[in-house]
């Protein structure tokens, strides 16, 4: 009995271009705070439907729905910086939405260099 090694060179490709992504997603975080990251998940949605079916799939919805929700709560840091006595409430919004993103985004990284689905 013989065992064949298949190397798809298309799902590869995806995943280094994931990676680039991930890496994409991280520098517009850091160095803008996340206001550069539109870009990254406009790429991210051209990119999704020609992965459709692979694991590369549920990385992109896991970068898109990171950076959603990372918008989410950093309008309601600004809501609460509106208000005088939510102005504390508000930094840790903020503080907590950034620890969350760069936990996903690191999360995100270590799953995909270990071929595992996010869960979405």
């Amino acid at each position: 009995m013989s065992q064949q090694l298949v190397l798809d060179t298309n799902s590869e490709d995806a995943k280094q271009f994931a990676r680039l992504m991930y890496i994409a997603h991280a520098l517009t975080f850091f160095f803008s705070l996340g206001m550069l990251s539109i870009i990254p998940v406009i790429i991210n949605y051209v990119k999704r439907p020609y992965t459709e079916g692979t694991l590369v799939y549920s990385h992109h919805t896991w970068m898109i729905r990171s950076f959603w929700y990372y918008v989410l709560w950093m309008v309601v840091g600004g809501a609460l910086f509106v208000t005088i006595i939510g102005i504390p409430v508000a930094w840790l919004v903020w503080v907590g939405a950034w620890v969350w993103k760069a936990y996903r985004l690191i999360r995100g990284f270590v799953d995909l260099n270990n071929n595992r689905p996010m869960p979405v």
